[in-house]
């Protein structure tokens, strides 16, 4: 019996590269609506958030407005944009092997969530999708990681959350399970290490080890 018998992982910015989509989709979004007024810079730290929240922050009279210009952009150009990060695929693959079940755990909206997890080939190795419209709240409340529990009936002591920002890893510790911040995060490495993550991956290959090991060996 392995350490962790569930891993469920972010997708945007942990097992696939959207930075650029995303980036580019806020920047045409907001350019058009306030041209030269914001630069990708603004955007980062809100990274993370449900797109409707931060819309909100940047005109909360026309943030619905502004999610529709943003998704049809991102729907658009999606396939273009995203990348792939090294060794996920592989890694997701061995972790399937070993017979771990998987899930996914995100604030975006189902149809590209779908649509990203396709492009890579990952759409067959999860055993559940938890999206913005299954929860009535979004991380870092608890209730998205929950319910991807239950669907797959997890022991929450054998259960791992992977992700690239800080409401990934509050959401994992106010859900009582274990977290796994990732270095390639466009919020650093740093910055989420000071939200004391279980572990931090350097590269996504370490995670097999991870899920074999125990937290603590005496």
């Amino acid at each position: 019996m392995y350490q962790y018998e569930y891993v469920l992982f972010d997708l945007d910015g942990t097992l696939i590269d959207t930075n650029n989509l995303i980036l580019t989709s806020f920047m045409y979004t907001l350019e058009k609506f306030y041209p030269g007024k914001y630069t990708r810079e603004d955007l980062i730290p809100h990274m993370g958030k449900p797109l409707y929240d931060q819309m909100a922050l940047f005109d909360p009279e026309r943030a619905e407005e502004l999610v529709q210009v943003y998704r049809e952009h991102n729907e658009r150009v999606h396939d273009e944009l995203v990348e792939e990060f090294p060794n996920v695929l592989e890694t997701v693959g061995e972790l399937a092997e070993m017979g771990i079940k998987m899930g996914i755990v995100t604030t975006k909206q189902r149809k590209t969530a779908e649509m990203g997890l396709r492009l890579f080939g990952l759409d067959k190795y999860m055993d559940t999708v938890i999206c913005y419209q299954d929860t009535k709240n979004h991380k870092p409340h608890p209730e998205p990681i929950q319910k991807a529990m239950q669907n797959l009936k997890a022991d929450p002591a054998r259960t791992l959350m992977v992700g690239d920002s800080q409401y990934d890893i509050q959401a994992a510790q106010n859900a009582g399970i274990a977290s796994a911040g990732v270095a390639w995060s466009m919020k650093g490495a740093s910055f989420l290490s000071s939200f004391n993550p279980t572990y931090l991956l350097s590269d996504m290959t370490e995670l097999i080890q991870i899920v074999k090991k125990p937290i603590r060996q005496w």
